[in-house]
């Protein structure tokens, strides 16, 4: 119920805002002005990847349009997490009752990118999705831009699904996978395909990720295996007062509660499931490193991801669990790049490593990953999280991956190669729908290649790019 307040709470400010652009007020961008963009996302969580692809949308699209004539602000739930991140931005705090925050922030930006990766599904919360309808239907009904840049599109609530087909009409989202745009084509939402934002992502030295491993005591030369696993059963989040009442009177609810009257999936058809999967995963490594020379860490590359990575420690006798509660989105993507394998139930945990070409394994909850190991053509290193045999599974996964690493890595760079091209033509689309709302911005004059549209680029992927394209 209270997800659904919260819908048509902000369906109604969709509609206010239109009524008052139509009776005059609000101002679009004016030639001479700056362009002011909000960029709006799941920040300030310590989520490594929903950071890392925020901090390379805001980059590429400043590269673009030039830093002199834009003034960028992100949403961040809190500034605490998101210190030392996205320079030259402003960061706004978004409030986890949103609609106000909308009616008030949106009309005073010429424009809407939103760069959240689970952009349309119901998922994770239908309040995440409602969000960003939320931000892309108020610049439209504004007659501003208004694009999803580097978005996936899944299985979404009617409600939402509903709200999307209204509201993103006008809209240009760039989708990061043609699944996705099939599920928007339905809906007769404008697409275009692209992909994810965090492959020209820049961390840390790999200098850096090498001794944080040694303090935590690798040896030096003994292979690296990263696992990063998640709870993949306590999604959706949903809105509920009366779990938030209970829980600030009587103190109910207490391993549920995400935050303030947000709560996650819980009861016995998450808890059993859950065990499972975390039980599988320990021994599966606990099985490798018997019988293969390795060195396991644990990383929660989300802070939601510590009690996970805690349970599998414990199970392998205390392993190190590295996580983003600690370590900020440069130092955490360097430890991961420093590995030699991984096995990964993180979308961004697979990406942010694969510029660096560290084998990967992926086990999956729903489509991201497996649209990602499909389009590398590594299927075979692809699980469910609820597989009966996954243990057995992982065990033959990890050993492929030790033993045909040199194989995989060449799959792994293709595919960043293909994705960077990609990416770069996503920056012409934004350019075009652009100089479409506004004709009159000064956009860079000549020809120019796809490599022109990306943010410069570090040597690593340089080098990987010369190898590959």
């Amino acid at each position: 119920m209270t997800d659904y307040i919260l819908e048509t709470w902000v369906s109604s400010i969709i509609r206010e805002a239109k009524a008052r652009w139509i009776m005059g007020e609000g101002k679009a961008w004016r030639p001479g002005q700056k362009l002011k963009l909000l960029f709006a996302g799941y920040n300030g969580t310590r989520n490594t990847g929903s950071d890392v692809r925020v901090e390379e949308t805001l980059r590429q699209i400043r590269h673009i349009l030039g830093a002199d004539r834009v003034e960028f602000s992100v949403m961040s739930q809190n500034f605490d997490y998101s210190h030392g991140y996205f320079e030259g931005t402003k960061q706004v705090h978004l409030p986890d009752i949103f609609p106000s925050f909308l009616a008030r922030e949106v009309p005073r930006h010429h424009g809407v990118v939103a760069c959240e990766g689970s952009m349309f599904k119901s998922k994770f919360a239908n309040a995440l999705t409602t969000m960003m309808i939320g931000s892309l239907g108020i610049a439209t009904a504004q007659n501003k831009l208004s694009v999803g840049y580097g978005a996936e599109a899944g299985e979404m609530d009617p409600s939402v699904r509903q709200m999307c087909a209204d509201y993103c009409k006008s809209s240009l989202i760039i989708t990061r996978n043609e699944e996705s745009r099939t599920v928007l084509r339905e809906l007769g939402v404008p697409t275009e395909l692209g992909t994810d934002t965090a492959w020209t992502f820049t961390p840390r030295t790999p200098e850096y990720g090498k001794r944080v491993l040694r303090e935590q005591g690798w040896d030096g030369t003994t292979p690296v295996l990263a696992v990063c696993p998640v709870n993949p059963y306590w999604w959706p989040v949903t809105a509920s007062v009366a779990k938030y009442a209970a829980r600030t009177i009587a103190g109910a609810y207490k391993d549920s509660h995400y935050r303030t009257v947000y709560f996650h999936k819980s009861g016995p058809e998450v808890e059993g499931p859950y065990r499972t999967y975390l039980e599988a995963m320990a021994r599966a490594v606990d099985v490798f490193r018997k019988q293969k020379r390795v060195f396991p860490i644990l990383v929660a590359t989300e802070r939601l991801d510590e009690y996970a990575c805690g349970t599998i420690s414990a199970s392998l006798g205390g392993v190190p669990v590295l996580s983003s509660d600690v370590y900020n989105m440069y130092e955490l993507v360097s430890i991961l790049r420093a590995s030699h394998m991984m096995v990964s139930s993180r979308y961004h945990g697979i990406v942010t490593s694969m510029p660096s070409r560290v084998p990967s394994a992926g086990v999956t909850m729903d489509e991201r990953i497996r649209n990602l190991m499909k389009e590398r053509g590594h299927e075979d290193l692809l699980m469910n999280v609820d597989d009966e045999d996954l243990t057995d599974r992982l065990l033959a996964a990890m050993h492929k991956l030790s033993r045909d690493g040199e194989a995989i890595q060449d799959g792994i760079g293709r595919t960043v190669a293909k994705n960077l091209k990609v990416m770069g033509r996503m920056g012409v689309m934004f350019e075009e729908e652009l100089q479409r709302r506004y004709p009159d911005f000064p956009t860079r004059q000549g020809e120019w290649g796809w490599e022109d549209y990306l943010p410069p680029l570090n040597p690593e992927l340089r080098q990987l790019m010369e190898k590959y394209s």
